[in-house]
């Protein structure tokens, strides 16, 4: 099977019977490697500390009771709120309850239906200045693939929301801002694991909220002049419009400006961190394995043109892409806390625990999937895994709270593939990266590969 020679790197569990100092220290710098191995196995793992206990399951059905059966008993935690609330503020990403539901119902409607093909040649000129901008680079030489992926999922996001690509300057300070904001406020750090209290400072969280507070900013610029364009009958017809116009069916009311604000910072951050993350680690994949690159391209020659009907026929390409997100999804962990005393697993789970959701183990999970590190898109063509892709794949969540713009992700994911692969040739570049936990799941050392024209 095409991939199955190349298993590509994660990172290193803790050995047993570290101290709590080491495990910290560990933390500090990659979460990934202050768990044990064993949770790539166990269907659900507690955490003891003297402020509260987390749990973290990985066991599908609980996974459904959290996400599917009854998502109000498992609310977003407080602590990914204010993690995130320099950049995100009560965005429908951080919220709980009413709040929440009105969201969706106000966003849901700009993704329903044909809206997609209506994005897509927004979508397709972003992925055409990606091809025409790696040109000079296409001699062999290496290139920061992390970087070049960023400015193209930026590109998306700015093209569909407001109708503006990522060169204008605005644009791009958002784009800079963000990549600092990101490497300085991690989804989840130890003391968030551990309990500690809301006034300990966190590091990095200085640099987050200056770099928020640059974002918001630049991006409430888009958000008033948007509104402007409304006001005056000139709004092109772009997702910022759809969904600045919609009226809550229930209170008949828009988005204020600040809501508006809070929601374009969710799609920056959904939109286009977890998409560069997403596309960097598929185009490493390929880079290591010249057989699926070469099917990849030959799909997507064979056929024709990028439109939305030829990126139907581009199966291998998506089964590439799916298995890029079971390996790397790009938001590693859900964290939720308990609304009510719960028993799970012959364990007494209090309220108020966090309970986590992790893709990043689920996905490679041991009992779950066949060689579970192993790079194989054919086996989203397998019958007999039908059952685990079904059940233990969740990069974009699932249930209620299920990414609103999961078909925005695999159409541009696809698409951005099947633009580079079919243009330029991949491959490795000379340090293998190191994954690690930030907002989403980066290398430490970048991802270096070496272009040349196919």
């Amino acid at each position: 099977m095409a991939g199955a020679r190349f298993t590509p790197p994660k990172p290193p569990s803790r050995p047993e019977g570290v101290s709590i100092w080491t495990r910290w220290k560990l933390a500090r710098g990659n979460l990934f490697e202050a768990l044990k191995g064993t949770l790539y196995r166990a269907w659900m793992a507690e955490v003891k500390t003297p402020v509260r206990n987390a749990y973290l399951a990985n066991q599908p059905s609980l996974v459904k009771t959290a996400l599917i059966d009854r998502p109000d008993d498992f609310p977003k935690a407080e602590v990914i709120r204010r993690t995130l609330y320099d950049l995100l503020g009560d965005s429908v990403f951080v919220t709980n309850g009413e709040v929440w539901k009105r969201q969706r119902r106000m966003i849901d409607p700009a993704f329903e239906g044909g809206r997609l093909r209506d994005v897509f040649p927004a979508m397709e000129a972003a992925a055409e200045s990606c091809v025409a901008r790696l040109a000079p680079l296409a001699d062999g030489r290496e290139v920061e693939m992390e970087f070049e992926a960023s400015h193209a999922a930026a590109d998306v996001i700015f093209r569909t929301l407001f109708t503006v690509p990522i060169e204008e300057s605005a644009a791009q300070d958002v784009f800079r801002a963000f990549r600092r904001y990101q490497r300085a406020a991690p989804v989840l750090s130890m003391m968030d694991l551990v309990g500690a209290p809301a006034w300990i400072p966190r590091p990095g969280r200085a640099i987050a909220r200056e770099e928020g507070a640059k974002i918001r900013a630049l991006l409430l610029s888009f958000v008033e002049r948007r509104a402007a364009e409304i006001e005056a009958g000139t709004a092109p017809d772009d997702l910022a419009t759809k969904i600045m116009l919609t009226r809550d069916p229930v209170d008949g009311r828009r988005f204020s400006p600040n809501e508006m604000l809070d929601q374009v910072a969710i799609f920056f951050l959904a939109g286009h961190e977890t998409s560069a993350s997403a596309l960097a680690w598929g185009l490493y994949l390929l880079a290591n394995d010249p057989a699926a690159q070469d099917r990849v391209r030959s799909e997507v020659r064979a056929a024709g043109p990028l439109d939305m009907s030829s990126i139907r026929k581009l199966k291998f390409t998506r089964d590439v892409f799916r298995e890029t997100l079971r390996l790397y999804p790009p938001v590693p962990m859900m964290v939720r806390e308990t609304a009510q005393p719960e028993r799970f697993r012959e364990r007494d789970i209090a309220k108020g625990s966090m309970f986590i959701l992790s893709p990043w183990h689920v996905q490679r999970h041991e009992r779950l999937w066949p060689d579970p590190d192993v790079f194989d898109p054919d086996r989203w063509s397998d019958e007999a895994q039908k059952e685990a892709q079904r059940d233990a794949y969740l990069p974009f969540s699932s249930g209620p709270r299920v990414c609103t713009g999961a078909g925005f992700a695999m159409l541009e994911g696809v698409l951005l593939l099947a633009a580079l692969v079919g243009a330029y040739a991949f491959a490795p570049g000379p340090a293998a990266p190191k994954p690690t936990t930030q907002l989403t799941v980066r290398s430490e050392n970048g991802i270096s590969l070496r272009i040349s024209r196919a």
